[in-house]
């Protein structure tokens, strides 16, 4: 029977299991689920990352269990399909290589399934969806199983300005050519397949900007929902102790946040330890390099944690944090968790792109080595200046970054692209669940 209760039916395809909730991607998809099913009715399907499932237990089949179940907390139904990459003979290496002689980018070809694509056929033939969410851009080679159901595209960042950026970056003759091809093709599909979507969403208006840029068409069909920030788990204990420490969080496993903590531990670290002899280092991450952990071995003031379950007590006890991340996209929830915490914070620009921080009130910009010696420096000298730009930070997070408010934004999306296509109204098909 037909519902006016104003729930929508709305189908999220993930590259991920958004669970658990710790950084980056599996943080924003998580914490919109959570607020949108206060809305609207969710049915997830999402792709196996074998390597986020370490973030809740060695056992993959326990991870998936326990990811299952905390899912179903928000989502109506909850399906899993493995990678292309884990269940193919030549696994990533080989994708990698053959995607050098296709039209489309690895980027795409990593999320090509057969499976999934039957996957989302059943789902659309069971219930009638008012929406889909496609929570990255190469999910949109499942364009034509979703038949004439509206389309709302996610983008975490704008994937060629990203990869472009990084080739930028990229030392190694070989990486940097294969990173520039594979964000050229990346850039064309964006321009190509973009007008798929019905809406596209960002996480900035910078990256709204990069995506125009990319293709102008789009212009009138892009939104931002900014990257937030759970603002009763992230804040500070407001305890008076004496801080000393400098901290870096991020998965060590991605390109960004590897090359940060290098250049903290090489550059930084050395000079701030002769300025400062009771200064600590604290780098937390899931699959440090091993130069970090040789470091972390050879000096006892600096503590290489890997993964932990809960990064607040080792933020809390930090008097700066430090983000020189010069490389990939989007808004780094990183930075966001830190402000929330009261932080003060020394980061990059690039670190800061999308999030309305004010230079010397909620955060400390620095560029080069001599900028991030010198401002670190004199918060570990003021320790009021740390206070207060701490508590200018959390204004700004609470003004800007609450999920509750982000979700409430998404939510009326949804409902605006359906009431293009659709009634706007749901179907209960509780009996045939």
């Amino acid at each position: 029977m037909v519902r006016d209760d104003g729930r929508l039916q709305v189908l999220w395809v993930s590259h991920l299991v958004p669970y658990p909730p710790k950084g980056g991607a599996l943080q924003r998809s998580f914490n919109l689920i959570r607020e949108i099913s206060r809305y609207h009715s969710v049915d997830l399907l999402a792709f196996v990352q074998r390597p986020y499932l370490k973030y809740l237990a060695d056992d993959e089949d326990i991870a998936l269990e326990t990811a299952h179940s905390e899912l179903k907390k928000y989502c109506r139904t909850v399906q899993f399909e493995a990678l292309p990459e884990d269940v193919n003979l030549t696994g990533r290496s080989g994708l990698l290589a053959t995607s050098l002689f296709r039209m489309k980018p690895y980027t795409v070809n990593w999320l090509n399934s057969r499976a999934m694509a039957v996957r989302i056929r059943k789902q659309v033939a069971r219930f009638r969806y008012d929406a889909v969410h496609l929570d990255t851009i190469s999910l949109l080679e499942y364009r034509h199983e979703l038949k004439e159901i509206p389309v709302l595209l996610n983008h975490h960042n704008i994937e060629s300005q990203m990869m472009l950026r990084r080739a930028r970056n990229e030392r190694h003759l070989f990486r940097r050519f294969y990173m520039w091809q594979e964000g050229q093709k990346i850039r064309r599909y964006e321009a190509t397949k973009g007008a798929l979507a019905d809406l596209h969403v960002t996480c900035s208006r910078l990256d709204s900007e990069r995506l125009i840029d990319v293709a102008p068409s789009l212009s009138e069909k892009v939104a931002e929902i900014p990257n937030g920030v759970d603002l009763d788990y992230f804040s500070s204990s407001h305890e008076k102790t004496q801080r000393r420490g400098i901290i870096f969080v991020g998965r060590l496993g991605a390109y960004a946040n590897r090359r940060a903590a290098l250049y903290i531990a090489e550059q930084i670290w050395p000079r701030l330890k002769r300025r400062y002899p009771d200064l600590t280092l604290d780098i937390i991450g899931a699959a440090p390099p091993g130069k970090l952990v040789s470091l972390c071995e050879a000096e006892p003031d600096v503590r290489v944690h890997g993964f932990v379950d809960d990064v607040r007590p080792y933020i809390d006890a930090a008097a700066v944090y430090v983000c020189p991340i010069t490389d990939g996209g989007g808004t780094k929830l990183k930075v966001l968790d830190a402000l929330a915490m009261g932080k003060a914070l020394v980061a990059d620009p690039v670190a800061c792109e999308g999030i309305a921080v004010t230079d010397g009130i909620d955060v400390v910009l620095a560029r080069t080595i001599d900028d991030y010696i010198e401002k670190i420096g004199w918060l570990l000298d003021n320790e009021q200046v740390q206070t207060e730009m701490g508590r200018a930070a959390r204004r700004l997070v609470e003004k800007e970054y609450s999920y509750s408010a982000i979700g409430r934004q998404l939510a009326a999306h949804y409902r605006s692209i359906s009431g293009r296509k659709s009634a706007g109204k749901t179907v209960d098909v509780s009996d045939r669940i």
